[in-house]
């Protein structure tokens, strides 16, 4: 894939965490650097970098995420890489004893807050008319369950691959999508005790910092990650192979192969026309 060598940035959630340890890197590559976050302590210590600009930003309000594009673009004249990173660990305990309010409070920001981020970005993006990359941060969490009793983080983090992967078939060629695929890494999103087992954020922004600068589809990183994926996929696999219409007697009910005919036909018929 041909390199792509961003100039500017912004990354939401990037006063900690991996969103912190990715803009230190990047603004110290000479990337000139916007971070979101909260206002509080670690964003003003954030705005103590060279190359980095802060911007207090609540994602899970598009009205504050529309000023921070609108901000981004006024301080920078472009954008050429998005982060949108911001996330919170989710609410605790099985799925029907978890309060709705709760995890509709989550979902504000670790969806919607995505959601946002893409929604203020892209149209400004696809107007700019040169190259450039939205990347949303899921987690191992968006292809299987890695910690039980967190339903309404894997619900939200399943979303987010879902999203990014149907913005991405919407977007012209020049604005990549991809999503950033964390296994654990230690940063403060859990107690230390937890996440002290978890990788080196350093070592991990190493691992994936060079994938974003080829425009990879997915950022991948533990490879750990694949055996869990597999457990799931074999299982829908098996089912398949037992119960499915095989493939070939199914291509008339292929929503994509579908469009494609009435699109081509729609196509001949007004030649003829």
């Amino acid at each position: 894939m041909a390199n792509f060598e961003p100039k500017t940035a912004v990354i939401t959630g990037g006063a900690s965490g991996i969103g912190f340890a990715l803009a230190k890197r990047m603004a110290g590559q000479g990337i000139t650097v916007i971070i979101a976050d909260l206002a509080g302590p670690a964003l003003d210590r954030a705005g103590a970098l060279d190359n980095v600009t802060v911007h207090p930003s609540d994602v899970s309000d598009l009205d504050q995420v529309e000023a921070l594009a609108q901000f981004a673009f006024d301080q920078l004249g472009s954008v050429d890489l998005v982060l949108n990173n911001a996330g919170q660990s989710g609410v605790h305990g099985p799925m029907w004893d978890v309060d709705p309010a709760d995890a509709r409070a989550h979902f504000d920001v670790n969806f919607w807050g995505v959601w946002n981020g893409c929604r203020a970005f892209a149209p400004r993006l696809i107007e700019q008319a040169t190259p450039s990359a939205i990347y949303n941060t899921g987690s191992e969490n968006s292809w299987f369950c890695a910690v039980k009793q967190t339903s309404a983080y894997i619900a939200a983090k399943h979303a987010v691959l879902g999203l990014t992967e149907s913005m991405r078939g919407d977007l012209p060629p020049h604005v990549h999508a991809g999503l950033i695929i964390p296994g654990w890494v230690f940063t403060p999103l859990g107690p230390e005790r937890f996440m002290k087992f978890g990788m080196d954020v350093d070592q991990y922004v190493d691992i994936i910092l060079p994938q974003i600068q080829t425009r990879r589809r997915f950022v991948v990183s533990h490879g750990y990650n694949q055996a869990r994926i597999d457990e799931r996929m074999d299982e829908l696999a098996a089912s398949f192979d037992e119960f499915a219409v095989p493939a070939d007697e199914d291509a008339k009910h292929d929503v994509q192969l579908v469009m494609r005919a009435m699109r081509k036909a729609g196509r001949e018929a007004a030649g003829k026309s």
